[in-house]
C-alpha cells in the first residue's frame, strides 16, 4: 500500500500535468477548481490519470455525489442543497472544510469544494479497500 507521502505525490503529478499548474502551487489545502483552475472537463482527466497511476476504479458521481444534485430530492431544493443534504455532503465527503460553501450551498457551487487532500483522501480510501 502506498503512503501518504507517496499518495500525494502522485496527486500532485497528476494535477500539474492535467492543469498545467506549478508543483509548488498544489498544496493539500488548494482546492481544485478555485485556486488550480481546474473545469468540470478537466476533473474527468484527473480521475483517467488518478485511475492509471494507482491502478484504481474511480466511480462516477465519488468526487460529487450525483443524488445529491438532483433538484426536488429532500437534499435538494430550488438549486441548493438543504440541511439534510449538506449533512449527506459531510458524510461523504468527511475531509472537506464546508463552511464557505455552507453560506451558500448552490448546487453548482458543489465542484469548488474539492481540494488536493480530498483527492489523496479518496485514492488513499480505495487502495486500501
Amino acid at each position: 500500500m502506498a503512503t501518504k507521502e507517496e499518495v500525494f505525490a502522485g496527486v500532485r503529478e497528476a494535477l500539474v500535468e492535467a492543469l498545467a499548474v506549478e508543483e509548488d502551487e498544489v498544496t493539500p489545502e488548494a482546492t481544485l477548481v478555485g485556486d488550480l483552475g481546474a473545469e468540470s472537463i478537466d476533473l474527468l482527466d484527473i480521475v483517467y490519470r488518478l485511475e492509471k497511476t494507482f491502478s484504481i476504479k474511480i466511480d462516477r458521481g465519488e468526487l460529487i455525489p450525483e443524488d445529491l444534485t438532483k433538484d426536488g430530492t429532500e437534499f435538494v431544493q430550488d438549486g441548493k442543497l438543504t440541511a439534510a443534504g449538506v449533512a449527506e455532503l459531510k458524510k461523504r465527503i468527511p475531509n472537506a472544510n464546508l463552511d464557505a460553501f455552507e453560506k451558500n450551498p448552490l448546487i453548482q457551487n458543489m465542484a469548488t469544494i474539492l481540494t488536493v487532500q480530498d483527492m489523496c483522501d479518496l485514492v488513499q480510501g480505495k487502495l486500501g479497500a
